[in-house]
């Protein structure tokens, strides 16, 4: 009899014991297992401006249904997918009114930001306007920023990712080179078309530091659009467009398909 009762006790030790173990392994694998929605954050080279087929309800935010986000979502199926990448949007624009889809069941995000903080557009303007001399000297003043201000700005953005979705994998993609050079092309000088290269090179290289540090993935898209940039006779991007301003200078529906999303679909 009390073998017996010796041999039960230690069955049902063993078993609470086991049954503990599991029970933490689980709870300890219960996070990362529930994580598996998908946010896309960012401006409007994640929103998807310059692809066509807006989403209505997006309204001004402009975000596409052949953007890179809205593809790999179709593709793969997450659990939930939230879409609040806007055109235009800044780095304060995301930590006001973009973050909230994020939370502990989020296992992937994806953001591109930092291009309107530098004033992407208005260094557009600005070279298409005016002279070399001019062009160089406001993309000066965007590297000036990209170097005193801007890293400051992603860090507090992607500080905010990661308290509000600790279990995500983040990744953070970058901006294309806009020219081929040495190519005829009308429009922009050499001069000009190598110096906003060069602008685009300074920007990634900044973002890409950033991510890095906070252990997020820098998805490069230089890669892709290489052989697709403009005057390469099948661009991927927008050029100048009057009757359309907002789309110029932005990926083509091809662009997010078929530079954006390999690079986004090999990192996820």
């Amino acid at each position: 009899m009390r073998r017996s009762r010796i041999t039960a006790y230690v069955a049902s030790l063993l078993l609470a014991v086991g049954g503990a173990l599991t029970g933490a392994a689980a709870a300890q694998a219960s996070p990362t297992a529930a994580a598996t929605g998908y946010v896309a954050l960012g401006d409007s080279y994640s929103s998807g401006v310059g692809a066509d087929s807006y989403i209505s309800s997006s309204g001004d935010c402009l975000r596409s249904t052949k953007s890179y986000p809205y593809l790999w979502a179709a593709a793969h199926s997450p659990s939930s997918f939230a879409f609040t990448a806007c055109s235009g949007a800044r780095t304060g624009d995301v930590l006001a009114g973009q973050l909230g889809p994020l939370n502990s069941s989020t296992g992937l995000v994806s953001i591109s930001i930092g291009g309107n903080d530098a004033g992407f557009a208005d260094v557009m303007t600005t070279c298409v306007l005016n002279s070399d001399s001019g062009c160089l000297s406001r993309i000066a003043t965007a590297k000036a920023y990209v170097d005193s201000t801007l890293p400051g700005q992603l860090d507090s953005v992607y500080s905010a990712i990661s308290a509000k979705a600790p279990a995500a994998h983040v990744v953070v993609l970058g901006y294309p080179r806009f020219y081929k050079l040495g190519a005829t092309c009308l429009g922009l000088s050499d001069t000009k078309r190598a110096a906003i290269n060069g602008a685009a090179d300074y920007l990634d290289s900044a973002i890409a530091k950033r991510a890095a540090d906070h252990g997020f993935t820098f998805g490069d898209v230089r890669t892709t659009f290489t052989g697709h940039e403009l005057c390469s006779g099948s661009a991927w991007l927008h050029s100048l467009n009057l009757l359309n301003i907002t789309e110029s200078y932005h990926p083509t529906a091809a662009g997010h398909s078929g530079g954006y999303l390999p690079v986004f679909t090999g990192v996820a």
